[in-house]
């Protein structure tokens, strides 16, 4: 594949991701609202997406179940931090509203070029510019409007509980793309969305004995977890692709859209508003969307060293058949 189309391929799944990590929170609190409990939602909706990921696979492209050791290792550990992030990302959505939990979610792009950095994979001079844009952005949007942060009690005022688990679980979403970014120099998105959607899986599944249900819940509740399911197997899968051909930081920035579809179906679906300030920074974010056109697509290469230079076939043959996009 050339360099402009993997560039084209890249920004078309990116943006791809991002509608479909956008709808992520908006059904996830419209099922919690409705009456499920947060971790029956992250449990059902990662479990549902495994299952669809791993039947897709067997049933039409077999070859994509090979990865060698260390790249399985490597999806097994970013399945584990992005399962446990989960948990706290979709605990959080309990306590505060989506619009505002997506924007603090936001952050995680400040966190992947912080871990890509740290494996000498240096941000270009664009990157670093559209980060210091997206900084002011956040802030202005953390001024939050009357509404969008809500308990499910009713009550106003900021939950920090909430903020801080949503933070947390920022950090920890942005630490798995870099993992995964190594294994997808070898190995097709749709192996490595597999198995990192398994071991999110395995990780979520023991919340089940933590989970009290108060009485039935709403019919409708169960619609918006499906819909959940479904934005869950199909943002995962052009994440990766996005991750593959533009690198984890211009994925992570260009995913910034995410939020402008979160405050738009959160607006129209769960009534939350945002104020002026907050449009404000809705501006600033969308000149960074703009300004990745001109980034130029991530090299296909690995960096020498680093802490994650461990994640590479051991000694094969480039002229291996490797199975491919």
């Amino acid at each position: 594949m050339s360099k402009n189309n993997a560039l084209a391929s890249g920004l078309s799944a990116a943006a791809a991701s991002s509608l479909f990590l956008g709808l992520s929170p908006v059904f996830g609190r419209m099922a919690i609202t409705l009456g499920l409990p947060p971790l029956f939602v992250v449990v059902v909706r990662t479990g549902l997406a495994s299952l669809l990921m791993l039947a897709f696979i067997f049933f039409f492209r077999r070859s994509f179940l090979f990865i060698y050791p260390a790249g399985l290792l490597g999806c097994l550990i970013a399945g584990w931090i992005n399962g446990m992030g989960s948990l706290l990302y979709y605990s959080a959505l309990g306590r505060i509203g989506a619009s505002l939990g997506q924007v603090i979610y936001s952050v995680y792009p400040v966190f992947v070029a912080l871990w890509l950095w740290l494996d000498h994979q240096k941000p270009s001079r664009l990157t670093l510019f559209r980060l210091g844009l997206a900084l002011p952005a956040l802030f202005l949007l953390l001024q939050a409007a009357p509404g969008s942060n809500t308990t499910l009690e009713g009550q106003s005022g900021l939950d920090l509980t909430g903020v801080w688990m949503m933070l947390v679980s920022a950090l920890l979403y942005a630490l798995h793309l870099p993992i995964n970014q190594r294994v997808l120099l070898d190995m097709p998105a749709p192996t490595v969305t597999m198995y990192t959607l398994l071991a999110m899986s395995a990780t979520t599944l023991p919340a089940l004995f933590f989970i009290t249900f108060p009485a039935l819940p709403a019919a409708t509740s169960w619609l918006a977890l499906l819909g959940l399911t479904a934005v869950t197997f199909m943002s995962r899968l052009t994440l990766f692709l996005g991750v593959k051909h533009l690198g984890g930081t211009q994925t992570a920035i260009l995913g910034l859209g995410e939020l402008l579809i979160t405050i738009f179906f959160s607006h129209w679906l769960l009534n939350e508003s945002l104020s002026l300030i907050q449009w404000a920074g809705v501006g600033l974010l969308m000149i960074t969307l703009v300004l990745s056109i001109f980034e130029k697509p991530m090299p296909r290469r690995r960096s020498g060293g680093g802490w994650l230079s461990w994640l590479r076939p051991p000694g094969v043959s480039t002229d291996f058949p490797w199975p491919r996009d």
